[in-house]
């Protein structure tokens, strides 16, 4: 008599496998849930600063819009479980949320343990392995699955779901097995950087400006007359270099790519053209008089950025303001708005938030998370290679393909 349930193995207990767990369940599913930590969702419990940005409240075009690797392949994903759908999951599971600035949506105590204490309670009917290594992924001539695990034992299956995450933040388990797993059972993997992740640049002049904000500025960057990457926002100088919203955005369109062919640059007056700046600078200069133009330029920013003013700007800040000529205003207005900042790097993929690259999608079902290599394997999370901007449409991405996938995986 055949069986009238599906046994499936997920492998990893982040916010993918957690959420594929709880959809394999409700279609009645038999789960053994694997995670090599001591617990369930540790990249989880660090994200939002401990507060835990489940994901972002824009639907539609508008979140698709924020995803800035391969978006066309989440539509089924986001179509099975939206952003309100995730939101309303998590009310019946005794975790409610709110919408912050930017339509960051956080839950109301503020805690990450509370998101992930209401997914466990939802899986507790699954069979959870904890510090549970998993060494291989094999599929066998019946089309059922045997897992190997790093003790010499081995688990069985008739579907598998692969959501170990990427390689960031390797300290929460996010080390690359699941990228093996899958070129064992013939996927190709892309090449994989990381994303969402600071840059460290060799402007010296930019060293005393450790700590300094930026915001309502412009971050640019551009390869020859190609714009890769144009927003508005705030920035962080760093020891290192530059981090901040901004640049973490900029990498999602960096990430990969040599920086030394990428030229970035910041414009401190976004909201007026240069002509308005001339006129504005032409007046501060008037009522200055005798002074030094060098002493005048805290007015246009910040103090910190203009004692190192004068080593961006070709114009002698030494001169009495009266004595600047219109070609000379017309540099510092120039420099104002375009201030160059050289990238050396980007920071280790370890300190990124995500990981861009992953499982080549050309082997993946959209519409299921199905392998199409593999009947019975799926994929869900950020082992995909997928990825969008901060503010809560990563996690999202895991919840949504994670669903998907648990639910597909425990169709009979």
């Amino acid at each position: 008599m055949p069986r009238k349930f599906k046994e499936i193995i997920i492998i990893g207990g982040g916010p993918s496998g957690m959420m594929a767990a709880l959809f394999a369940l409700r279609q009645g599913a038999q789960v053994q849930l694997l995670e090599h930590n001591q617990k369930l969702g540790k990249k989880l419990y660090i994200t939002g600063k401990g507060r835990c940005n489940v994901t972002n409240d824009v639907q539609g075009d508008e979140f698709m819009n924020n995803i800035t690797r391969n978006p066309r392949f989440l539509y089924s994903a986001m179509d099975f479980l939206s952003s309100q759908g995730l939101r309303d999951i998590l009310r019946e599971l005794g975790c409610d949320t709110l919408v912050e600035r930017g339509q960051r949506v956080f839950p109301v105590t503020q805690k990450s343990s509370d998101v992930i204490r209401a997914l466990e309670n939802g899986i507790q009917e699954a069979n959870i392995l904890l510090h549970t290594k998993v060494e291989e992924v094999q599929q066998v001539s019946d089309g059922r699955f045997n897992v190997l695990l790093s003790d010499g034992s081995s688990l069985s299956a008739d579907s598998v779901v692969i959501a170990t995450g990427g390689l960031s933040y390797a300290s929460t388990g996010s080390t690359g097995d699941g990228y093996e797993f899958a070129r064992l059972l013939g996927h190709r993997v892309t090449d994989c950087a990381g994303s969402l992740v600071p840059y460290e640049t060799s402007d010296s002049w930019s060293r005393p400006l450790q700590g300094l904000t930026l915001k309502n500025v412009t971050l640019e960057a551009r390869i020859k007359k190609k714009t890769l990457f144009s927003q508005q926002g705030e920035m962080l100088f760093t020891h290192f270099g530059i981090t901040g919203p901004l640049v973490l955005s900029m990498s999602s369109h960096l990430a990969g790519l040599d920086v030394d062919k990428i030229t970035c640059s910041i414009d401190l007056k976004p909201a007026v053209s240069l002509a308005q700046l001339d006129e504005r600078l032409k007046t501060m200069l008037q009522e200055g008089g005798r002074k030094q133009v060098h002493s005048l330029l805290s007015q246009l920013m910040p103090s910190s950025l203009a004692a190192a003013f004068p080593a961006i700007c070709p114009v002698d800040m030494g001169v009495q303001s009266s004595q600047l000529n219109a070609s000379q205003r017309m540099q510092i207005c120039q420099s104002l708005k375009n201030i160059p900042i050289k990238l050396s790097r980007a920071r280790p993929i370890a300190e990124a938030v995500i990981t861009r690259g992953g499982i080549d999608l050309k082997d993946v079902d959209p519409s299921t998370m199905q392998s199409k290599i593999a009947p019975g394997l799926y994929f869900a999370g950020e082992i995909l290679d997928v990825d969008g901007y901060t503010g809560g449409f990563n996690l999202q991405i895991a919840f949504s393909t994670g669903a998907l996938a648990g639910y597909s995986a425990a169709q009979l």
